[in-house]
């Protein structure tokens, strides 16, 4: 296997560390952080280059807090100069492991996203046989249970540069035996690089045609209720061996029973967003949150859901309003149609 250095230099240069930079802005423009390392933009990236290249550069102090949607999760926010180093990693390191990804690992990728995922499970479930079956699983607490000298091994399969890595290892560390924080941008990378194993073994030693993952959410199309059985006892193995993971659940059932996947209650010829997200919906429509509602929308907006969502929304009038011209001009079109 082909391993890349250089990429320390090509990182943290200050051609490096002002892209990166540039990439931590987005979305951030008003914030304090990001005002406060702006006004002295210059001086900030000298010192950063300085201390990566010295060897003194170590991670401030993560603000933590909790959110509770969609289920209770300790968030790691990390100081805006952070940032800017985690986007400068990233722009160099995303190349070389995307390469190394399989098509169906939709998550935290370009050109992929939970809309891909849902296309391409609902595909495999009309081209799945009559009488199949389909399994999936999810694993526990996973984001808390990677187990950091394995990611490390992973990680230097394809990097060679030790500077490099080193760096990157301190961003996965926090403070705990095992885990890494949610929250950080490399931990999402983290995430795809710790589990392509499992994708390549279930794709290559167990050969499913019909696989999708989603983060630590996957699934298997088209299987008979025997492969699904053995395929499942395969899979808790190789976690428990490879990967030190467990499963938190696992369903099988026939795929004209439709597939709850990355968001989504899908079957091979219709769609629909979960309930939970109708009512999340609902509450943002009553509290005006303009924002929420426009998410809520575009999740839902290739699913037999939105017509539905769309009149509800109309019944606000200040809100609807308020909605894209795209999301209107859609609600007119649709309510036009006999």
């Amino acid at each position: 296997m082909k391993r890349v250095g250089g990429l320390f230099d090509a990182a943290f240069s200050l051609e490096g560390l002002h892209q990166g930079y540039l990439d931590a802005r987005k979305n951030k423009r008003g914030t304090h952080a990001c005002f406060q390392f702006e006004r002295h933009l210059g001086e900030q990236l000298s010192a950063l280059h300085v201390a990566l290249m010295d060897g003194s550069y170590r991670p401030l102090p993560y603000n933590t807090f909790k959110v509770f949607e969609p289920k209770p999760r300790l968030i790691y926010a990390p100081a805006f100069r952070d940032r800017v180093v985690q986007h400068a990693i990233y722009r160099v390191i995303q190349p070389i492991f995307d390469a190394s990804f399989i098509d169906q690992s939709f998550a935290c990728r370009p050109g992929k996203g939970t809309h891909a995922a849902a296309d391409y499970v609902q595909a495999a479930l009309q081209q799945a046989p009559a009488g199949s079956y389909l399994l999936q699983l999810d694993i526990r607490k996973f984001y808390y249970r990677i187990n950091r000298q394995i990611l490390r091994v992973l990680i230097e399969r394809k990097i060679k540069d030790a500077r490099l890595v080193g760096v990157m290892m301190r961003f996965a560390d926090q403070g705990e035996p095992v885990g890494v924080p949610i929250g950080n941008l490399l931990s999402q990378i983290y995430a795809l690089i710790y589990l392509n194993p499992l994708d390549h073994f279930i794709k290559r030693s167990l050969k499913v045609r019909s696989y999708a993952r989603y983060v630590d959410d996957f699934i298997l199309i088209g299987l008979s209720r025997d492969e699904a059985l053995a395929h499942r006892a395969a899979i808790v193995q190789f976690l428990a061996d490879r990967l030190e993971l467990q499963l938190s659940k696992s369903t099988i059932a026939r795929v004209q029973h439709g597939a709850n996947f990355v968001g989504y209650r899908t079957w091979s010829t219709r769609r629909f967003v979960r309930r939970h997200a109708l009512y999340t919906y609902r509450r943002a429509l009553a509290a005006g949150r303009i924002e929420s509602v426009v998410s809520s929308l575009g999740h839902a907006r290739r699913t037999a859901s939105y017509r539905h969502m769309l009149n509800q929304g109309k019944d606000r009038h200040d809100i609807y309003c308020q909605l894209p011209k795209s999301l209107r001009r859609a609600h007119d079109l649709r309510a036009a149609r006999p």
